[in-house]
């Protein structure tokens, strides 16, 4: 089994937007064994999957953060919405899975490797807030409505799912055919930095500026490197025809206008030159049936597109197909596009895609309370208990290697015409 193969430089059919995507290739599961990342030491150890998908079970301690024997809600508390979306409240109705429990330790193996907006750094962008003990953006800089921590619990997340991605894609940074020797390139989103970090590295004779509404990023970085505070969200202050590459991965539910935000890019990036966008749906899927609708993996991409609508950022941009019909509406040409699946636990028989999913489980078992703290308190709603046993079912979910639950994510990059 293999990734797909890419499509060169030419618009490809759209996918319909009714439903999300499955990714391009057979997921086959299989038994997990160690992986590696490039650069790391790191070498999991892995649970030994059970005899198939019809023993939904794994041998994992129990946790006293979920209790057995929970109070029955009243009738009708727990029923879905019209979207099928059930409420906080069913959670703390379920027992977990007899023997199955998210408070395990065998994947402590992996350790800790795994108006312009453009502004000044001063003492007002370092003042964070602080929900429920996690720190979160100024106020300063954007809105409160980004939904992500910004403490190093979430920023290990970010660097971990850097190397994920890293994987995915066969070591490489980027998959669009940009210039040989670009000189100027932008990171919308940069986290903590590491793709920027490592673009510079790559082309130490382009200048490179990674932009953040924190200031997270290391400070020893390449000369070619600078970190920008900035919300993508407000006017760029770039000017036109600037950029030989433009890099956006990993924003959905943080933008509120996509269509607004290609246009900026298609203003700034030089003629000829690049933008690529990679960006996940929220919706977990599964080839064999075995992620349903009323399990936790099942419900996660129906509470985020409830939270991005409350929110007013979209988290559709995957199932709605909006990176290639923005990027085709804001100019760009040579449009081609990919999509890959993420499996979110070391399930699959392909060893490349069971990397992937090592650390992508990684990942989620990194900071899931700090992913979904905001959304699901501050924006539905949901009481401190409801979060914590959703999070302690999604986890025993993930672990159970008979689940084979997966992401589709779409890679599309763009060209601006030459003669633009």
């Amino acid at each position: 089994m293999s990734f797909p193969t890419e499509s060169a430089r030419s618009p490809p059919e759209s996918e319909p937007a009714s439903s999300p995507t499955r990714a391009e290739t057979s997921l086959t599961p299989g038994p997990a064994s160690p992986a590696t990342v490039r650069g790391s030491s790191v070498t999991p150890k892995l649970p030994t999957p059970g005899p198939g998908p019809s023993s939904p079970t794994a041998a994992v301690r129990q946790s006293s953060a979920a209790p057995r024997s929970p109070t029955p809600a009243p009738p009708g508390q727990n029923a879905p919405d019209a979207t099928g979306l059930l409420p906080g409240a069913h959670w703390t109705g379920q027992n977990l899975p007899e023997g199955e429990d998210a408070d395990n330790d065998w994947d402590s193996t992996l350790g800790n490797d795994a108006a312009s907006s453009t502004a000044s750094i001063s003492s007002s962008i370092l003042e964070y807030r602080t929900i429920n003990g996690r720190t979160y953006h100024s106020d300063s800089v954007t809105d409160t409505s980004y939904w992500g921590p910004n403490d190093q619990k979430q920023n290990e997340l970010l660097d971990i799912l850097h190397h994920t991605m890293t994987i995915a894609l066969d070591g490489d940074l980027f998959k669009a055919p940009i210039t040989e020797d670009p000189k100027n390139a932008l990171d919308l989103g940069t986290g903590t930095g590491l793709w920027a970090i490592d673009f510079a590295d790559k082309y130490p004779d382009c200048s490179v500026i990674g932009t953040e509404i924190s200031l997270i990023q290391p400070t020893w970085v390449p000369p070619n490197l600078r970190f920008e505070v900035d919300d993508y969200n407000k006017e760029w202050t770039y000017k036109a025809n600037f950029f030989d590459f433009v890099h956006i991965r990993w924003l959905t539910g943080t933008v509120k206008d996509w269509h607004t935000l290609y246009k900026e890019a298609y203003r700034c990036c030089k003629p000829g030159g690049w933008i690529e966008h990679i960006d996940a749906s929220g919706t977990v899927l599964s080839d064999d049936g075995t992620v349903e609708k009323d399990m936790a993996m099942g419900q996660w991409g129906k509470i985020w597109q409830e939270a991005g609508r409350r929110l007013g950022t979209p988290l559709d941009v995957f199932d709605q197909n909006i990176q290639e019909e923005g990027l085709k509406e804001a100019g760009f040409v040579n449009i081609s596009k990919k999509t890959y699946p993420v499996p979110l636990s070391p399930w699959p028989k392909d060893k490349k895609l069971r990397d992937v999913g090592l650390y992508f489980y990684a990942v989620l078992n990194q900071d899931l309370e700090g992913a979904t703290q905001f959304i699901f308190g501050n924006v539905l709603g949901w009481t401190k208990e409801e979060i914590s046993t959703y999070c302690s079912h999604l986890k025993a979910e993930i672990k159970n290697l008979k689940i084979h639950g997966y992401f589709p994510y779409r890679m599309v990059y763009a060209q601006k015409p030459h003669d633009a």
